[in-house]
C-alpha cells in the first residue's frame, strides 16, 4: 500500500497500536461534533477492518496520519467513494484528527498530500468534500485546499438525523484547481 509523506507527516496503513487512539478520539464529543454519535470502542475497531479492506480492494481509502517526528497516531486522512443517496457521485476526500492535533494545520497538509494522490496516481478528474454547514473549520481547510462550494450544491444529508447535521455543503476541486 502506498504511503504519503510531507514534512511533518506520515500517512500510513493502520496499526494495533491505533487502535486504542482512534477509540478515544471517537469516544470524543467534540471530535464527533459534526459526525453524530460518539462510537463505541468496538464500533471504532470495525471501522479500521473497513477502511483496511477497502484500500486492498480499490487501492485507496483513510490512511492512519502519524506525525514523523514522535511517531505519534493522531487521525486519518483519505478519499473514499460518495455513499449512495447523495445527490452527486465522486470521490470523497476528507479528514479526523484528535482534538490535540488541531490548529497546528496538519488537516492541511494531509489533505494536500492525498489531493496530489487521488489527481496524479489516481488521475481523478474532481474530488469532492462534503460536511455539515455548521462545520467551519473543515470548510476552511476546504478552501485553503483551494477547493469551492456553489450554494446551489448544498443539500440535505439523507443519511443523518434531523436537526444540525443534516444541512450539508459541498466543495469541489479539480487538477487545474
Amino acid at each position: 500500500m502506498t504511503e504519503l509523506h510531507t514534512d511533518r507527516l506520515l500517512l500510513r496503513r493502520w496499526r494495533d497500536a491505533d487502535l486504542d487512539p482512534w477509540a478515544a478520539m471517537n469516544a470524543d464529543p467534540e471530535v464527533r461534533e459534526h459526525l453524530g454519535d460518539v462510537l463505541t470502542r468496538a464500533e471504532s475497531y470495525v471501522s479500521v477492518a473497513r477502511y483496511e479492506a477497502d484500500f486492498v480492494r480499490r487501492g485507496y481509502g483513510w490512511w492512519a496520519v502519524e506525525v514523523r517526528a514522535t511517531g505519534e497516531f493522531i487521525g486519518f486522512a483519505g478519499l473514499d467513494d460518495i455513499d449512495d443517496g447523495l445527490p452527486f457521485t465522486g470521490v470523497e476526500i476528507g479528514w479526523r484528527l484528535a482534538r490535540s492535533a488541531w490548529g497546528h494545520g496538519y488537516a492541511t497538509e494531509a489533505a494536500r498530500a492525498v489531493l496530489a494522490f487521488g489527481f496524479d496516481t489516481l488521475a481523478l478528474p474532481e474530488i469532492l468534500a462534503v460536511t455539515t454547514a455548521r462545520n467551519l473549520r473543515s470548510q476552511a481547510v476546504m478552501r485553503r485546499l483551494g477547493m469551492t462550494t456553489d450554494p446551489a450544491d448544498d443539500f440535505d444529508d439523507p443519511h443523518a438525523p434531523e436537526g444540525p447535521l443534516r444541512p450539508s455543503v459541498l466543495y469541489r476541486l479539480t487538477p487545474a484547481g
